[in-house]
């Protein structure tokens, strides 16, 4: 029952521990029901499953960014929009626009080109200026109160999502190596083979040996096959 176990892939790997489990606790082999091996097995094996599917990380990023570029956008829109204004000389409440174009200026009128952290500690204290009562007023006369709750919105949206993907994050990282977890399984299913193997000529060992090397020869088959249709599987 020899089988280079480095070598499969990370799915066969599972299929193949799944398989060799249930077969040992199918009731059809006294010989081995109860034995501290199959606990062994079964618990490399739940420790792989949690984490052999999981990405490295959150896989949230794809979500951060996205609402990123709308807290952008919704920035980009106020502060065209008061640029725009500010220069009608001719228009009513120009001056109004001016003063609350002086408050982006005052903050930066490139946040949208900062990190993730560093736009929002400045759209931070961007908001709370423009939420100070005389600037509320200001955005009040110049019918801005929708747009300026939409980019406060947009900007607490990132905030949540962003700190949802930190702590995601974190998380998967305190998780045991993937790769510490593979090689446990590998080792426990080698002591269980090597088990079977050095008791397959015992009475009451000899069918289970060779059902047991019945999956083991599909697992090795599955490899093989990938190999030459050049397939490749991810390992961890």
């Amino acid at each position: 029952m020899k089988i280079a176990l480095t070598e499969l892939s990370t799915k066969d790997l599972a299929t193949l521990a799944q398989r060799v489990i249930s077969n040992a606790l199918s009731g059809k082999y006294p010989v081995i029901i109860n034995h501290p091996l199959i606990s062994a097995l079964q618990y490399s094996y739940d420790d792989y499953d949690k984490v052999y599917t999981k990405q490295i990380y959150s896989g949230k990023g794809v979500d951060v960014a996205t609402a990123d570029q709308e807290r952008d956008r919704a920035y980009r829109n106020l502060k065209a929009f008061l640029n725009g204004y500010r220069k009608l000389s001719s228009a009513s409440n120009y001056q109004t626009a001016e003063e609350l174009y002086q408050v982006f200026k005052k903050f930066g009128l490139n946040l949208d080109r900062l990190s993730y952290s560093s736009q929002t500690a400045q759209m931070k204290r961007l908001i709370e200026e423009l939420e100070a009562p005389e600037n509320i007023q200001k955005l009040s006369v110049l019918f801005l109160d929708r747009a300026f709750a939409d980019m406060k919105t947009k900007h607490r949206d990132f905030e949540t999502l962003f700190s949802e993907q930190a702590d995601a994050n974190a998380e998967l990282r305190l998780m045991t190596s993937a790769t510490a977890i593979r090689k446990g399984l590998e080792k426990t299913l080698k002591s269980y083979f090597s088990l079977i193997t050095a008791m397959k000529d015992v009475p009451g060992w000899e069918f289970f040996y060779s059902d047991t090397n019945e999956l083991v020869k599909a697992a090795k088959n599955s490899s093989l096959g990938k190999k030459e249709r050049g397939d490749t599987a991810p390992q961890i």
